[in-house]
């Protein structure tokens, strides 16, 4: 990864988990800056990390080569507005880790002609288990696209997208799939308990047996469908159940549920890109 200057204005959790990634990565902390307006998040950075943080977002944003935006979408107008003549004047690369900001609604806000990159890490990036999809619009160089994964490479898994439409996919399939899964251990905690097994045990279980399975299909050469096959004998204990999760439409379910958090990414896109 080239060694530019990177800066984040915020500094909550995201921010600070790409920052731990990049430093366990041991990228130099000498060229990690964050400008947050409150002190103590400030004083915990620089204490953690020991990089250089600041108040002023105009400051930071004249000074790095690469700009990540770390903070609340219904924040980012007014927050890139107020550093459009720092990022005119200096042309950094801008990353932004907001959730449904378009790259045409950052760029006309900074002002325009800004190279940027638009991704969707989620929340397991803040145990360095992420996945983020990238968008990049026409200005990014193929060295600067290597950067913008490289940071969000440090805590996890990177795929681009060519459409930035596919990064509200991306939202609705692993922005918010964490909650999916959270849902399915929840209910088999749940089963598992009204079925007798002591509450605690149920929920190790399910936990266990929920990373078991992901570390195996990620391991695997072989896709879901053909794992999932193995562990079912004809006849069996996992047949029985599997048959009545298809009667229950559990594959219809999903396509609506992620069908519906798409169309509600592009809704949000719509609504906080307006002028």
């Amino acid at each position: 990864m080239t060694q530019a200057s990177i800066g984040f204005i915020g500094g909550g959790n995201m921010a600070r988990s790409l920052i731990g990634g990049l430093i366990a990565d041991h990228y130099p902390n000498t060229l990690i800056s964050v400008s947050e307006p409150d002190a103590a998040t400030r004083g915990k950075l620089a204490a953690e990390f020991s990089i250089q943080t600041v108040e002023d977002n105009q400051q930071l944003a004249s000074s790095v080569d690469v700009l990540v935006l770390a903070v609340k979408p219904q924040m980012m107008k007014q927050v890139t507005e107020a550093m459009r003549d720092s990022v005119q004047a200096k042309h950094p690369l801008v990353v932004s880790i907001a959730a449904g900001i378009r790259a045409e609604s950052l760029d006309a806000w900074l002002g325009g002609n800004v190279a940027l990159v638009r991704t969707m890490p989620n929340t397991p990036s803040l145990v360095g288990s992420g996945a983020a999809g990238l968008y990049a619009n026409a200005l990014v160089s193929e060295a600067q696209k290597a950067t913008a994964e490289s940071i969000l490479r440090a805590v996890g898994l990177t795929l681009w997208v060519k459409d930035e439409t596919q990064i509200d996919h991306v939202t609705a399939l692993s922005g918010s799939g964490p909650a999916y899964f959270f849902l399915i251990l929840e209910a088999l905690e749940a089963a598992g308990t009204k079925l007798g097994l002591p509450q605690e045990s149920a929920r190790l279980l399910a936990l266990q047996t929920a990373y078991g399975a992901a570390k195996m299909a990620l391991e695997s050469p072989e896709d879901a469908a053909t794992l999932r096959q193995r562990v079912t004998s004809p006849g069996g204990t996992t047949e029985q159940a599997l048959k009545v999760l298809e009667e229950g439409k559990i594959r219809e379910l999903f396509e609506q549920a992620l069908t519906a958090a798409s169309q509600r990414s592009a809704e949000l896109a719509d609504m906080l890109g307006e002028k």
